[in-house]
């Protein structure tokens, strides 16, 4: 995790045995331009090699997971009772690795959703991870995660907290996170897809916008419109695209 540090722009750079003030005649300054050009030579010739420190600028590293050394791609950080939990969406496997080791039960499994407590940013604690669809890279995985406190969805159970996630590029599924550490499956809102990506929820209506790969459309992907207020009952809205998009239309496709 990151925390930022910001400073305001110095005004003056000072070394062991001088002080240059940003300030003065034409001359005094292009001498400062070239002297710190001398200076900053032997730097810019330098190339990072692994191992080097990382680089940062008005933020510093104060904690560190490795997920259990799975790729990370969304990553959503919900305020969840006294405690702030990160969601984490990844990518499937790879080639060497198609399934990394889960640490906490000693089980080989194919990349899905890590679930990690950031509440103290210097020491997230890895509580769970729910594997994915099998596959490499974006074949596998369950790369998109959102969250909502069912006290804040409509028709919900105001004692829970759920996730909506893919499952890979085949299915959207609900799960309860009540306990961060043991989440269950609640429901799969729709499966037989041919693909999926980002997705949105919104929790005051509980109105989401899945983007799915539906057999039939003339795209990979287009936007099915479902009523996850009670996410334990899924009510498909609607499906829409643009015009050409849909199944039965002919003509030139229109862009996905």
């Amino acid at each position: 995790m990151l925390s930022a540090e910001f400073a305001c722009p110095p005004t003056r750079w000072s070394s062991d045995d001088a002080l240059i003030v940003v300030h003065g005649t034409r001359a005094v300054a292009a001498s400062i331009g070239a002297g710190l050009m001398l200076l900053m030579l032997p730097v810019l010739a330098q190339s990072p090699k692994v191992g080097d420190a990382p680089e940062a600028r008005n933020m510093r590293l104060v904690g560190y997971n490795d997920l259990h050394a799975r790729s990370a791609y969304q990553p959503t950080i919900h305020h969840q009772g006294d405690r702030y939990i990160a969601y984490v969406g990844h990518h499937g496997g790879t080639v060497d690795v198609p399934k990394p080791m889960n640490r906490l039960t000693g089980q080989p499994e194919y990349s899905g959703t890590s679930i990690v407590d950031v509440s103290d940013p210097a020491q997230p604690r890895y509580l769970a991870h729910i594997p994915g669809l099998p596959g490499e890279s974006e074949q596998g995985g369950a790369q998109m995660v959102r969250v909502c406190d069912g006290k804040t969805l409509p028709n919900a159970d105001a004692s829970k907290t759920y996730m909506l996630r893919v499952f890979g590029g085949r299915a959207h599924e609900m799960w309860d996170v009540t306990d961060p550490a043991n989440p269950t499956l609640v429901t799969t809102i729709v499966q037989g897809l041919k693909d999926t990506h980002k997705s949105w929820w919104e929790c005051d209506t509980g109105i989401a916008y899945l983007v799915s790969g539906v057999e039939g459309w003339r795209v990979r992907r287009m936007t099915q419109v479902f009523d996850l207020s009670d996410p334990s009952k899924p009510v498909h809205i609607r499906d829409f695209g643009l015009v050409g998009q849909e199944p039965g239309s002919t003509g030139t496709v229109p862009t996905e």
